[in-house]
């Protein structure tokens, strides 16, 4: 399940569960509904991940990266084949149960989200190995999660939802930075053309410090409506610097380390995440 990353996709709903609740319109079920869907769509990426990778040679015994299953013998392919789609199985009802609050419209949603879990590492043009997969992560767990989780809980799509969600979007993509700039080495070896590979290590770095300053960035508007409303608790100003401080002290780690030793910084900066939006949320709702 790699659980030092499911905080990318708990994030998306967190962010669209406040925007909702601050405008007074959160509703309970379908934001429930939202959180479990959201996990389990990406536990379903990260199965499908593993199996397919493992099949095409990407993960070998011995990698930097944590320890694969699949790779190292633990689990029986077929078994998290079986798995990966009897949990998609279950996402896809949870998804259902959504109907009701979003509209037919929520079946091409959440078929799209489906095919492009499984996308993301198989297929004809597997999106991973094509460098697309940090703008996969973009849309799939920070736009989509928190501007369809906003409509959803709060039945109206609105501007502050996009900007919440090329947050955590931006913030999301830093998560799979890092994993990808541990793995490059490997990847090459592998033929998995990830951006890490086509653009180096270098211009990586300056791009995981890039989007950590954006996702902050795009909250702007937010910041000066409750400058000039009064509208939330005057602590929220010091978020968006909690994090900052928190992103440069993980930035300066990820200069200085290498191999096995960049394992932590995955999990550190799933939690910068985590602990924004959870900030974030507790300012909404106050």
């Amino acid at each position: 399940m790699r659980l030092r990353s499911l905080p990318v996709s708990v994030s998306g709903v967190l962010m669209a569960i406040g925007i909702a609740a601050w405008q007074g319109l959160f509703r309970w079920t379908p934001a429930v509904l939202c959180l479990v869907f959201a996990l389990l769509a990406q536990i379903v990426s990260n199965f499908a991940n593993e199996y397919y990778d493992y099949r095409r040679g990407a993960d070998k015994k011995g990698r930097v990266g944590p320890r694969r299953g699949v790779t190292e013998g633990d689990i029986r392919p077929s078994t998290l084949l079986r798995v990966t789609y009897i949990t998609l199985a279950v996402a896809c009802a949870v998804g259902c149960g959504l109907i009701p609050y979003g509209g037919w419209a929520m079946i091409p949603v959440g078929i799209v989200i489906a095919a492009f879990a499984l996308a993301y590492s198989t297929g004809p043009y597997p999106l991973s190995y094509h460098g697309l997969g940090e703008l996969t992560v973009f849309l799939f767990y920070g736009i989509v999660p928190v501007v369809f989780g906003h409509y959803v809980i709060a039945g109206r799509f609105d501007a502050l939802a996009v900007l919440g969600g090329m947050t955590i979007g931006f913030m999301g993509v830093n998560v799979l930075l890092i994993n990808n700039y541990r793995d490059m080495d490997d990847d090459i070896d592998a033929g998995k053309r990830t951006a890490v590979v086509i653009f180096g290590r270098r211009l990586a770095a300056v791009a995981y410090l890039f989007n950590g300053f954006m996702a902050i960035a795009m909250l702007s508007p937010l910041w000066l409506v409750i400058y000039l409303n009064k509208s939330m608790p005057v602590w929220t100003y010091a978020v968006p610097v909690i994090y900052l401080v928190m992103h440069l002290i993980t930035w300066i780690k990820l200069n200085r380390r290498s191999g096995a030793a960049l394992n932590p910084l995955l999990g550190e900066t799933a939690r910068n995440m985590l602990i924004f939006t959870t900030l974030m949320l507790l300012a909404f709702v106050v």
